[in-house]
């Protein structure tokens, strides 16, 4: 094995930079790089990420033994590597993905880390975890959700999160589920921006809609962060669906909402695919002229004594705001490779791999809505789900499916209209 310290002195300066050793001593901390954006359009979920991280930290590192079923909860750092802390090593892509593909070549070779995690923008992940594939670091995607980022073979890529496809089969089992209960569900609109995200499951809803007998009366591909939705929110007026599914990042989610209260068009329910519906940015920008609007996601505070509100309780007190779907999704894959490093007990990239891959968590380790967390030979969850919210008053509240919903669906949207 080569000496770390040796290196970091010079003693085998010739070595590639990839070639250090990751072994570290009992009590060393661990170090995971985080790539998200920190900046620019996509920055209030980026530091939404990194508050979740940050979270998921204290809750590892220091014992808090009353959330009851949470892997490394209980004790304090990772037992298996002599109390280890686990830190983050943040880094802002900026939602660039050739600033985040040089980000992880640097965490991986200056830095060292011993695993890498992200990216929120699909276009981001990637790239960085093209990166880490060719150096053998493993990645786990927390919420990027382009269905090309576990189709390409690589060994090394774990994503936590659902994917495209079990969004769209989600909201053609809830339209139909709808229509049988009368609600007119004649035909949709599909509103996508056009990167890897939005065409990826663009696709997926279109793909399904199709398999479901869903008619979709219009596609509508959009330049993201676009300065002017007009075009776009004419073309859904002039065919007048029943329900307009939006994938969107969030400046292009409050554009259209605020375009289509200008241009006075509504349709019966618009279903937001999180992204931009999720950002803490949304709801005090548009709440009010987006009243009953549906959105994903997978996470629903729970019952009082639940994991889900004890996690939640921690994240208000440390944050001063309440959990979303994008905090839950991130802070959970935070708990699930932490607990493949305290398995692999050694922050041996193989080691780590190997964790993974044997990874089997219960419902009853998660606080979102997964069914647990179990990889595939491409390094998808096959456990991954997602919930149905609806925004009604100042918040989302779960309304699907009805016996996981704190709340009852109200149907048409009401928008602007009181």
């Amino acid at each position: 094995m080569i000496n770390r310290r040796l290196l970091l002195l010079g003693g085998a300066s010739m070595l590639p930079a990839f070639a250090i050793a990751r072994g570290a001593r009992a009590a060393d901390p661990v170090r995971v790089g985080a790539l998200f954006p920190l900046t620019g359009g996509s920055a209030a979920s980026g530091q939404e990420a990194k508050a979740a991280i940050e979270v998921a930290c204290a809750i590892i590192n220091d014992s808090h033994p009353e959330l009851k079923g949470l892997p490394l909860a209980n004790g304090a750092g990772l037992s298996n590597l002599g109390g280890a802390r686990i830190e983050p090593l943040f880094v802002d892509h900026r939602g660039d993905p050739s600033v985040a593909q040089s980000q992880t070549q640097r965490l991986i070779t200056s830095e060292h880390v011993a695993a890498l995690f992200g990216a929120y923008q699909s276009s981001c992940a990637l790239t960085a975890t093209a990166v880490a594939e060719r150096y053998g670091i493993p990645f786990i995607v927390s919420d990027s959700v382009a269905a090309n980022i576990t189709s390409r073979g690589f060994k090394w890529t774990f994503r936590v999160t659902p994917i495209a496809g079990n969004f769209a089969d989600t909201y053609m089992r809830f339209l139909g589920e709808m229509k049988q209960a009368g609600k007119p569900v004649d035909a949709i609109a599909i509103v996508n921006e056009n990167t890897d995200y939005g065409s990826s499951v663009g696709d997926a809803v279109a793909a399904a809609a199709q398999a479901s007998g869903i008619p979709v009366a219009i596609r509508i591909p959009y330049v993201a962060n676009s300065s002017d939705v007009s075009a776009q929110v004419l073309q859904l007026k002039q065919k007048n669906p029943s329900v307009a599914v939006f994938i969107s990042y969030a400046s292009d989610a409050i554009l259209f909402m605020r375009t289509m209260k200008s241009l006075n068009y509504l349709p019966a329910m618009i279903i937001g695919d999180s992204s931009g519906f999720s950002d803490p940015g949304f709801l005090p920008a548009v709440g009010e002229i987006s009243q009953g609007l549906m959105n994903r996601s997978a996470w629903s505070v729970g019952a009082p004594g639940s994991l889900a509100a004890g996690v939640d309780a921690i994240y208000k007190a440390k944050t001063g705001h309440a959990m979303s779907d994008v905090s839950g999704r991130v802070m959970q894959a935070w708990f699930v490779l932490a607990d493949a490093i305290n398995r692999a007990g050694s922050t041996e990239p193989a080691k780590i791999q190997k964790a993974l891959q044997e990874t089997n968590m219960p419902q009853e380790a998660m606080f979102v809505g997964y069914r647990g967390v179990r990889f595939d030979q491409t390094g998808q969850n096959v456990e991954s789900a997602t919930y149905l919210t609806q925004l009604q008053g100042k918040d989302y509240a779960t309304v699907w499916p009805a016996a996981s919903g704190n709340a009852k669906l109200v149907w048409p949207m009401s928008g602007w209209n009181k």
